[in-house]
């Protein structure tokens, strides 16, 4: 189990989900990672941590639904 901050997003609203996801990853220093919780797979997001943040992170699915899936999501560079 990781001992990484956890961002819950379920409670918060869908256009406002990214923005914190990227702000939290932006506040972590390099090697430090956070636990991404959410009510569906985050598949859209990678792609998007892949076009906007290229080689500068690690994803790691620790749950993958169907009602619950966690990432860990860590700052490589």
């Amino acid at each position: 189990m990781s001992s990484a901050a956890t961002l819950d997003v379920r409670e918060i609203i869908p256009r406002e989900r990214h923005p914190r996801i990227f702000n939290t990853f932006d506040s972590l220093a390099q090697g430090n990672s956070f636990v991404l919780v959410n009510d569906h797979d985050p598949k859209p997001l990678y792609y998007q941590f892949n076009i906007e943040r290229q080689g500068q992170f690690d994803w790691q699915y620790l749950e993958q639904g169907p009602d619950v899936w966690r990432v860990e999501i860590t700052k490589t560079a």
